[in-house]
């Protein structure tokens, strides 16, 4: 009888398996039924809120656009009027007879302190030409290049072979019909100056009032900061060597004060 037993235990599972389980009540059937219904409208909501958030969206994109209001500017200085320098400036344009040539390097164009605005207002329209590069050629630039190649043509750059612009004039018997000046960083004015050979055609000359100039910023509040050429010399350069063959051969030629 026991083998029965164990056989009837054993199907009974099977059987139960199709029908409903006898445990369960009408109630916990009714308590089955009735969860379903708060998910349904936990996703009806969240449908809803999605479709809400999108038309707020496209409403924010259909709002007009305020364009932004810039601070006006002084005509003669370009600088905005409550910081204008025109005060500071002549009150008539300097009658010169020398012609200045700015060469502008393209990140001098958008800086808000720039000088060039300040040099064209001091000087007639007709004796100040400003040309905006990094890289000039007689082929793309033939009036500069006629300019470079005349004899009364100076350009200001503070080079090994410059020579003081007073003490040029007085021993010159040619007088300057030209000046070049190179607007940009110490860094920029040498890299336009070594990478264009037309401008290594004039003499090199250099103004007192330069010094004049960087002793008046030092005064307040600029700070010294020594060139890479004589941290490189003196063993203070603070960044680690290159590992790039190319940039630590242009490191070794600045060291030996190879023009590059």
């Amino acid at each position: 009888m026991e083998p029965q037993k164990e056989a009837r235990t054993l199907g009974d599972p099977v059987a139960r398996s199709s029908g409903p389980s006898r445990s369960q009540t009408p109630k916990d059937e009714e308590r089955r039924d009735g969860d379903t219904a708060p998910a349904e409208a936990s996703l009806g909501a969240e449908a809803d809120g999605a479709l809400a958030d999108s038309a707020f969206a496209d409403a924010l994109w259909e709002l007009p656009v305020e364009p932004a209001e810039r601070r006006p500017e002084c005509s003669r200085c370009s600088r905005p009027q409550k910081v204008c320098l025109c005060p500071f400036l002549p009150l008539h344009p300097l009658h010169i007879s020398t012609h200045l040539y700015i060469i502008q390097h393209p990140a001098e164009e958008s800086k808000v302190l720039r000088t060039v605005p300040l040099l064209a207002a001091c000087v007639p329209q007709d004796k100040c030409k400003v040309k905006i590069g990094r890289r000039f050629s007689e082929e793309r630039d033939p009036e500069l290049s006629t300019i470079c190649r005349k004899s009364d043509t100076l350009i200001l750059y503070p080079g090994a072979e410059a020579a003081n612009l007073e003490e040029f004039i007085l021993e010159s018997p040619i007088y300057p019909s030209t000046i070049i000046i190179i607007d940009g960083t110490w860094s920029q004015a040498k890299d336009i100056f070594y990478k264009n050979s037309l401008f290594r055609l004039p003499k090199q000359t250099l103004l007192r009032p330069l010094q004049a100039l960087c002793s008046f910023q030092l005064q307040h509040g600029a700070q010294i900061r020594l060139s890479k050429e004589h941290l490189l010399k003196n063993g203070l350069y603070p960044k680690p060597m290159p590992k790039n063959k190319r940039k630590l051969r242009k490191m070794e030629l600045l060291m030996n004060s190879v023009k590059i």
